[in-house]
Protein backbone atom coordinates (compact mmCIF):
# COMPACT_ATOMS: atom_id res chain seq x y z
CA UNK A 1 0.00 0.00 0.00
CA UNK A 2 1.32 3.46 -1.11
CA UNK A 3 0.67 6.51 1.61
CA UNK A 4 0.33 9.85 -0.46
CA UNK A 5 1.52 12.78 1.97
CA UNK A 6 -0.70 15.95 1.26
CA UNK A 7 1.52 19.12 0.82
CA UNK A 8 0.15 21.77 1.70
CA UNK A 9 1.35 24.87 0.45
CA UNK A 10 1.59 28.01 2.45
CA UNK A 11 2.27 31.69 1.18
CA UNK A 12 3.51 34.81 2.96
CA UNK A 13 2.06 37.83 2.95
CA UNK A 14 3.83 41.20 2.64
CA UNK A 15 2.56 44.88 3.72
CA UNK A 16 3.33 46.82 1.14
CA UNK A 17 3.53 50.34 3.25
CA UNK A 18 6.30 48.71 5.77
CA UNK A 19 7.61 45.24 4.09
CA UNK A 20 6.02 43.20 7.62
CA UNK A 21 5.56 39.78 6.27
CA UNK A 22 2.95 37.31 7.68
CA UNK A 23 3.99 33.99 7.14
CA UNK A 24 0.61 31.45 7.49
CA UNK A 25 2.76 28.42 8.31
CA UNK A 26 3.91 30.38 11.19
CA UNK A 27 0.91 32.56 11.88
CA UNK A 28 1.11 34.69 14.33
CA UNK A 29 0.74 33.42 17.71
CA UNK A 30 1.04 36.82 20.07
CA UNK A 31 -1.53 37.77 18.47
CA UNK A 32 -3.85 35.05 18.82
CA UNK A 33 -3.55 33.78 14.88
CA UNK A 34 -2.72 30.08 15.29
CA UNK A 35 0.20 28.33 12.77
CA UNK A 36 -1.48 27.15 9.55
CA UNK A 37 -3.66 30.40 9.81
CA UNK A 38 -4.01 31.30 5.91
CA UNK A 39 -4.21 35.00 5.30
CA UNK A 40 -7.95 35.31 4.29
CA UNK A 41 -9.09 33.94 7.71
CA UNK A 42 -7.46 36.70 9.48
CA UNK A 43 -10.46 38.59 10.37
CA UNK A 44 -11.27 41.50 8.51
CA UNK A 45 -10.61 44.23 11.29
CA UNK A 46 -6.94 42.80 11.88
CA UNK A 47 -4.13 45.56 10.95
CA UNK A 48 -0.28 45.25 10.43
CA UNK A 49 1.36 44.70 13.94
CA UNK A 50 4.19 46.97 12.59
CA UNK A 51 2.42 49.92 10.84
CA UNK A 52 -0.88 49.69 11.64
CA UNK A 53 -2.23 49.55 7.85
CA UNK A 54 -5.28 47.34 6.89
CA UNK A 55 -5.11 43.48 5.23
CA UNK A 56 -6.08 45.21 1.69
CA UNK A 57 -2.38 47.22 1.93
CA UNK A 58 -0.62 43.67 2.09
CA UNK A 59 -0.22 40.97 -1.56
CA UNK A 60 1.25 37.71 -1.50
CA UNK A 61 4.77 37.20 -2.09
CA UNK A 62 6.12 35.13 -5.07
CA UNK A 63 9.08 33.28 -4.81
Amino acid sequence: MRVVSEVIEYKSWVCLICGWIYNEEEGLPEEGIAAGTRFADIPDDWRCPLCDVGKAEFAVVEF
